[in-house]
């Protein structure tokens, strides 16, 4: 029996492997966005309460299951555990059922679901602690160029989106640097803070992967979704805004302390610093662009050809002409 047809038959068995080796590989990844900005080892010491410190028993360690089992508390201390972690969990399990759907099990798929893997960490670190993993997008870089060259090997039957070293080096380049170009325009002009060189690493690793198409379509698809995505945010923080001075007053007793003891902390910074930064918060209407990069990456990684086809069609009937595409 060939590959695709063992596909075929145990079509659901496979989306049941797949759907658990994405659970366990999100639970990786919950220690992976708790670890890494702390600069702590992701394999020692072995799983354990935030809290209290104390080790989590394997049966208190089963992916999605045991957050609902133990309701959400910690054995131990009784403190709560974040909805994030079943989250992570859940996201990764769906978007490897999806590898599998889209692309089968073709050398492709162990690369993408890595891929995959990479994109949840990227997205959760980003939200939680406004950085980009190195450990991710360093070696990323490298790894997607190998991959590139193994794909010229194998050609467009292996799945990879890009099937040329070239191709890969190009999407490096561009992906990286439009992003600088970007944050060194944002601080030069606007004298604010730019884009991060973590983006700028992380769309590298994106063009080594997806190819310089790739890239550009990943920054676009980001640009669109970050940019509705702030709109709305910021109607909702004016619509917050809005509230009556009995509840404004109410709440600014609550919070005067600790705003007064921030707003040292910032300003001896700038002061140790010799200049003064503005603040990056949302607040001040900045968003983490990681995750829409990571989102805008992962479009186009199950889309991307999909994607190409539309627009090549939508600018011909722009244009009043007939395009027939296979």
């Amino acid at each position: 029996m060939e590959l695709a047809e063992l596909t075929q038959e145990g079509r659901g068995i496979f989306i049941v492997l797949f759907f658990i080796l994405g659970a366990v590989t999100g639970s990786f990844c919950n220690v992976c966005v708790a670890r890494w900005p702390h600069g702590q080892s992701v394999i020692k010491p072995r799983s354990r309460c935030p809290k209290c410190l104390k080790p989590i028993a394997w049966y208190d360690n089963i992916p999605l299951i045991s957050w609902f089992v133990l309701r959400a508390r910690c054995r131990h201390c009784g403190q709560p555990i974040s909805f994030v972690y079943p989250l992570v969990e859940l996201i990764t399990a769906l978007l490897f059922v999806a590898v599998f759907l889209r692309f089968g099990l073709v050398p492709a798929t162990p690369v993408y679901l890595l891929f995959c893997a990479a994109m949840v960490v990227v997205t959760f670190q980003d939200l939680a602690d406004w950085t980009i993993p190195d450990e991710i997008t360093l070696p990323g870089i490298p790894i997607g160029l190998l991959v590139a060259l193994l794909g010229t090997f194998l050609g467009a039957e292996s799945g990879f989106r890009v099937t040329s070293v070239l191709d890969a080096l190009g999407g490096v380049l561009l992906g990286g640097g439009i992003i600088l170009a970007m944050d060194r325009i944002t601080v030069w002009v606007l004298r604010k803070p730019g884009m991060g060189f973590g983006d700028v690493k992380l769309l590298a690793m994106v063009g080594a992967f997806l190819g310089w198409l790739g890239a550009f379509a990943t920054l676009m698809l980001a640009s669109i979704f970050g940019s509705v995505f702030g709109l709305l945010l910021i109607m909702l923080m004016r619509r917050k805004q809005d509230t009556t001075p009995a509840q404004e007053a109410s709440a600014g007793r609550q919070t005067s302390e600790s705003s007064k003891t921030q707003k040292e902390k910032t300003d001896r910074k700038s002061l140790e610093s010799g200049e003064e930064e503005e603040e990056i918060t949302i607040e001040g209407h900045y968003l983490p662009f990681g995750p829409w990069l990571a989102l805008g990456a992962l479009v186009y990684m199950f889309f991307g050809p999909e994607l190409i086809a539309w627009y090549i069609h939508r600018g011909a009937v722009l244009q009043g002409t007939t395009v027939y595409l296979p």
